[in-house]
């Protein structure tokens, strides 16, 4: 059993959407950003880190949604969501699992918190926080229009679901993912699957169904 504390929109929907993929029995454990209740004494008992999500595994508490999802995957291998290790297909499924942990999701947390890169012009934290998220985009569309439809080619993975939570978060953006065709393609897969619309019913969310 698994309990996942989330916020709707925040990056707790990758595990979210790993877990209805794979029909994991899992309990849903809301958390109030705006009442800023992440960094409560209890939640940080959880995850120091103070954010979502954190995932209960067998009651042992885990942050970092990248590394919930493998783990989910791994721990679930006939829902096929990510190459066994030593096949042809894991070198590219680890490089794109962690170039969108640690190249485009931060550059996102900077476009809505340039503060938190210090006491600099917040504008220019923008700016650059752009550039690097339309750079990942032209990679990525380019890799999809060589190699697609999906990130590993045929085969759908978590990887999808990872890249679409992250084009949704660019919905507001003066030049959302959507502008670009390939990763236009590979949202409208993503959001056609049952576990997209069941995130959204349970989650309550509306914009960019």
């Amino acid at each position: 059993m698994y309990t996942l504390y989330y916020a709707p929109g925040a990056a707790s929907m990758l595990p979210h959407l790993v877990l209805l993929e794979t029909g994991a029995a899992h309990v849903l454990q809301a958390v109030d950003i705006a009442a800023k209740q992440q960094k409560s004494a209890d939640y940080l008992k959880l995850n120091p880190n103070g954010l979502v999500p954190t995932l209960l595994v067998d009651g042992t508490p885990m942050a970092e949604a990248a590394a919930q999802a493998l783990l989910l995957a791994e721990r679930h291998p006939e829902a096929a969501l990510a190459p066994a290790p030593g096949s042809t297909q894991r070198l590219p499924f680890l490089q794109w699992l962690f170039h969108f942990a640690n190249t485009l999701q931060p550059a996102f947390r900077l476009w809505w918190y340039p503060g938190d890169a210090g006491d600099v012009d917040a504008e220019a934290v923008k700016a650059g926080a752009r550039r690097r998220i339309e750079a990942v985009w032209d990679r990525l569309d380019a890799h999809l229009a060589a190699q697609g439809p999906y990130v590993l080619g045929e085969a759908f993975s978590l990887l999808d679901l990872y890249a679409v939570m992250l084009m949704r978060w660019s919905r507001n953006m003066p030049r959302p993912a959507l502008d670009w065709p390939h990763l236009a393609a590979l949202a409208g897969l993503v959001r056609a699957r049952p576990s997209w619309r069941a995130l959204y019913a349970a989650e309550g969310l509306t914009e960019w169904a």
